[in-house]
C-alpha cells in the first residue's frame, strides 16, 4: 500500500463503504491523510457555574438530586434530571436514551459535559455526556479529532481509517523541505506533522503540527503563483489596443461622476491594455466602491478594438443581472456592441445558438458563469477576460483559454478586503489596483451589535421595513439543527419565522440545495416575490437586490469580521437607508469588542486589519473567513505570520535556484509540480 492506493485497500472499507468517503473527496490514502480535523474535543477541568459563558461547552462536577419519569413526545423519549453543582442547580434533559434513567441514582456524582445555557439565573443542559470521576480524569486534556462529515460518514469511520494508515507502518510521507529551512522556521517533519495533527498528544503538539501543514500549503501556493508571474511577464501583448471615444463618452454621460479612485484605476487598466505586456490585474475595492463599471468600460474598450470580452461571475442570477444592465447601458448610449448571455441552465438550443454567435464574432461581450470556458465554447478573438474573485483563473483555466486563441488580458475583481501586505503575497501573480474611495451617493449602512434579547425588536423593525416595500436578509450559520452546537439554522428558523410573520413571503436558501432550486429562489428574491430570505453565507456573493434594506446576522460571533462585512454588502445597494443587525449569542467581552469594530466602521480594509489584530492564539478553529482562499487548513487572516514566513522562504528559494534544479530542491520541485497538476486551478485563487 502507498499514498496513491485506493482506500478500499484498508480493512473495513469496501466498495459500498467507500461511497460516503468519496462524497467528501477521499479516494486515496493520501486524500485520507489530507482530510484534516475541523477542530478537536478537548476535555478540560470541570468549572464552577459562576465561570461559564452561556452557550458554550463545559464540564461540571454534579450530584443527581432527582430524576423524572421517561415521557413520550412523538418520536422522542425524554427524561430530565436535576443536578446540583456547588450551590447552583442545572436542569439536564436527555432524548431517546431511556436506559440512563436507571443509571442516575439520587446522590450519585458524575462529571457532566455539554453546552450550558443560562437565562435569568436558570441553567440547563441538553444531552450532556456523563463520566465517572475516575474515567474523566483519564480523559483530561486529551484532544479528540472532529472531522467534517456527510450522510453515511461517521467520526468513528474516519478515525479508525486514519489510525490504520498511521499505525500500520506501510505508508510514509517523504520529506521535501531542505533541513536548513525546517530548522530556521522551527518546522516539524511532514510525516510527524501529518500524524500529530490527526492525533495530537496535547495542544502545543497540535499547534506545531498545524503550523507545518499551513506553511506547506502557503509555500507551494506562493511558489506556484510566482512562477506564473514570471511566465506572464514574458507574455507579449499580441492584442494591442488603443483608447476609444466610446469609453470617454460613456464616462461623461453617466448619471454620476466617477470617483478619483475609479479614474485612477481606469487609467491603470487602459495603460495595461495598450501596453506591450499582457494585462494580469486585480482590482480590489470595498463593496459598493464601483468596480463593476470599470469592468464594463474595459469590455467596451476591447469590443471597440475588434476583440471579444468575457465577464465571468459566480452565479447565474448575477450573470443575468449583469447582462441586462450591460445591454441597457449599450443601447442607452448608442454603443454598437452586442452582448450575449451564456449559463449552464440554458436549454441545449439556447446554448448552441449562443456558442455560434461567439464563434462567428457577431457578439463582442459574453457574460456568464464558468460555462464561458467550457470546451464547446470557441471564441473568434478573445481579448479580455474579467472574473469575479470566486473564479480566479489558475493554471488549467488559463491553458484552456490559451488553447482558444492567443493569451487574453485578465482582469480580476475582488470585494474581499485584505490588508495590502497580505494581498501582495497572495495575489503575487497580479498587479494590484485599489478603489479606496466610495461614491458620494452611497448612504453608509447603519449598524448595531445586540444580544438575543433584542430579537423581538428586530422582528418589529423588519416588519416595518417590509410594510414600507423593502426586503430583508437573515443569515444563519447552520443549514440544519446540530445537537453539538446550539446555533440558529436556516431550516428551523424559516419555519419559526413563518409562524411569527405569517403575512409575508418567507423562503430559505443554503448550499445543500440543487443549483436549479438555488437560482429559482435567488431570482424570486431579486424580483421581489420573496420579502424575507433566510440564508447561509451562500448569499455572500452572487445577487444584487437594491430593494433589500435590512440584514440580520444570527450568531454573528461565529463569523470572521471580514466575512461579516462581505455579508453586510448585500444591503445598502439602493438609494434608501439600509441597516445591519449583528445578533450575538455570546455575552463575552472579547466577542463584544470584536463585533464592535463593525459598529464603528463600514471600511472593509480597516475591518480586515482590525480582525488581524484581534485574533487571539486560541482562535485556530471556529472563526474562519470564507471567500478569500480556500486552503485545506491555512487561513490567510489567522495565519498571517506563517504566510509572511512562507513568502520569505519562497523568495529566497527562487533567488538561489529559480528553476529548482539544485539537488536539495529536487523533492520540492516534484512536490510543486504534483501540486500544480493536481490543484493548478487553485494556485491562483
Amino acid at each position: 500500500m502507498n499514498l496513491q492506493s485506493s482506500i478500499t485497500e484498508l480493512k473495513g472499507i469496501g466498495e459500498k463503504t467507500s461511497l460516503p468517503f468519496a462524497k467528501v473527496g477521499i479516494h486515496t490514502v493520501l486524500d485520507l491523510l489530507e482530510y484534516y480535523p475541523r477542530d478537536y474535543e478537548i476535555y478540560e477541568e470541570p468549572v464552577e457555574l459562576t465561570e461559564i459563558e452561556s452557550g458554550k461547552k463545559y464540564a461540571v462536577h454534579g450530584f443527581v438530586d432527582s430524576v423524572s419519569e421517561v415521557k413520550r413526545f412523538g418520536k422522542y423519549q425524554i427524561f430530565s434530571a436535576r443536578l446540583r453543582v456547588g450551590e447552583q442547580v442545572i436542569q439536564a434533559t436527555w432524548f431517546n436514551v431511556p436506559f440512563l434513567r436507571r443509571v442516575f441514582q439520587r446522590g450519585s456524582q458524575y462529571i457532566f459535559r455539554g453546552i450550558i445555557a443560562e437565562k435569568n439565573g436558570q441553567y440547563r443542559m441538553e444531552q450532556p455526556e456523563h463520566f465517572t470521576l475516575a474515567d474523566y480524569d483519564k480523559l483530561l486534556y486529551v484532544m479528540q479529532p472532529r472531522y467534517p462529515l456527510t450522510t453515511g460518514l461517521t467520526e468513528k469511520m474516519v478515525v479508525k481509517s486514519v489510525h490504520q494508515v498511521i499505525d500500520g507502518g506501510q505508508v510514509y510521507v517523504p520529506e521535501y523541505l531542505p533541513e536548513d529551512m525546517r530548522r530556521e522556521y522551527n518546522l516539524e517533519s511532514e510525516w510527524d506533522a501529518v500524524r500529530q495533527v490527526h492525533f495530537p498528544a496535547n495542544e502545543q503538539v497540535m499547534r506545531q503540527a498545524r503550523k507545518r501543514i499551513v506553511f506547506d500549503e502557503f509555500l507551494l501556493f506562493i511558489l506556484g503563483i510566482r512562477r506564473m508571474k514570471e511566465q506572464q511577464e514574458e507574455l507579449v501583448n499580441e492584442m494591442p489596443m488603443v483608447e476609444v471615444s466610446e469609453t470617454a463618452r460613456l464616462i461623461e454621460a453617466l448619471p454620476y461622476e466617477l470617483t478619483n479612485a475609479q479614474m485612477r484605476v481606469w487609467r491603470e487598466i487602459v495603460s495595461d491594455m495598450t501596453g506591450t505586456k499582457v494585462m494580469s490585474r486585480l482590482v480590489q475595492g470595498d463593496v459598493g466602491s464601483g468596480k463593476t463599471i470599470l469592468a464594463v468600460l474595459a469590455l467596451i474598450m476591447a469590443g471597440c478594438n475588434g476583440y471579444q470580452g468575457a465577464l465571468m461571475v459566480p452565479t447565474e442570477v448575477l450573470a443575468k443581472q449583469h447582462y441586462q444592465s450591460v445591454k441597457e447601458l449599450l443601447e442607452t448610449h448608442h454603443i454598437p456592441l452586442r452582448p450575449i448571455l451564456l449559463t449552464g441552465s440554458m436549454t441545449a438550443k439556447e446554448k448552441r445558438l449562443a456558442r455560434e454567435e461567439v464563434e462567428s464574432g457577431k457578439t463582442q461581450i459574453v457574460i456568464g458563469t464558468h460555462a464561458l470556458i467550457q470546451e464547446k465554447v470557441i471564441y473568434r478573438n478573445l481579448g479580455l477576460v474579467v472574473t469575479d474573485e470566486q473564479h480566479r483563473f489558475g493554471v488549467k483555466q488559463r491553458e484552456m483559454l490559451a488553447e482558444k486563441g492567443r493569451m487574453p488580458h485578465v482582469l480580476v475583481m475582488s470585494a474581499t478586503p485584505i490588508p495590502r501586505t497580505l494581498a501582495i503575497i497572495i495575489y503575487g501573480d497580479l498587479d494590484i489596483s485599489v478603489v479606496d474611495e466610495m461614491p458620494a451617493h452611497r448612504l453608509p449602512i447603519k449598524n448595531c451589535v445586540v444580544d438575543e434579547s433584542y430579537r423581538p425588536n428586530a422582528y418589529r423593525f423588519m416588519k416595518k421595513e417590509v410594510e414600507a416595500g423593502h426586503q430583508v436578509y437573515i443569515i444563519c450559520p447552520m443549514v440544519e439543527e446540530n445537537e453539538e452546537l446550539e446555533l440558529e439554522n436556516v431550516t428551523d428558523y424559516t419555519e419559526k419565522l413563518k409562524g411569527i410573520l405569517p403575512e409575508f413571503q418567507i423562503s430559505c436558501l443554503h448550499g445543500k440545495m440543487k443549483p436549479k432550486e438555488k437560482n429559482e429562489i435567488m431570482e424570486a428574491f431579486a424580483d421581489g416575490q420573496i420579502q424575507i430570505l433566510v440564508s447561509t453565507t451562500v448569499i455572500e456573493v452572487g445577487i444584487n437586490v437594491p430593494n433589500a434594506t435590512v440584514m440580520m446576522v444570527e450568531n454573528a460571533e461565529r463569523f470572521g469580521l471580514a466575512q461579516l462585512h462581505q455579508l453586510r454588502g448585500r444591503v445598502g445597494r439602493g438609494r434608501d437607508q439600509s441597516y445591519c443587525i449583528f445578533m450575538s449569542g455570546s455575552k463575552g467581552k472579547e466577542t463584544k469588542k470584536r463585533l464592535e469594530v463593525l459598529n464603528q466602521s463600514n471600511d472593509g480594509f480597516y475591518i480586515a486589519s482590525e480582525d488581524l489584530k484581534l485574533r487571539g492564539p486560541g482562535d485556530l478553529f471556529g472563526i474562519r473567513q470564507s471567500g478569500v482562499l480556500e486552503f485545506r487548513m491555512g487561513d490567510v487572516f489567522q495565519d498571517s505570520r506563517v504566510l509572511e514566513q512562507a513568502s520569505e522562504a519562497a523568495g529566497r528559494i527562487l533567488e538561489e535556484d529559480a528553476e529548482l534544479a539544485l539537488p536539495k530542491h529536487e523533492k520540492l520541485k516534484e512536490r510543486l509540480e504534483t501540486a500544480m497538476a493536481k490543484g493548478g486551478e487553485n494556485l491562483s485563487l
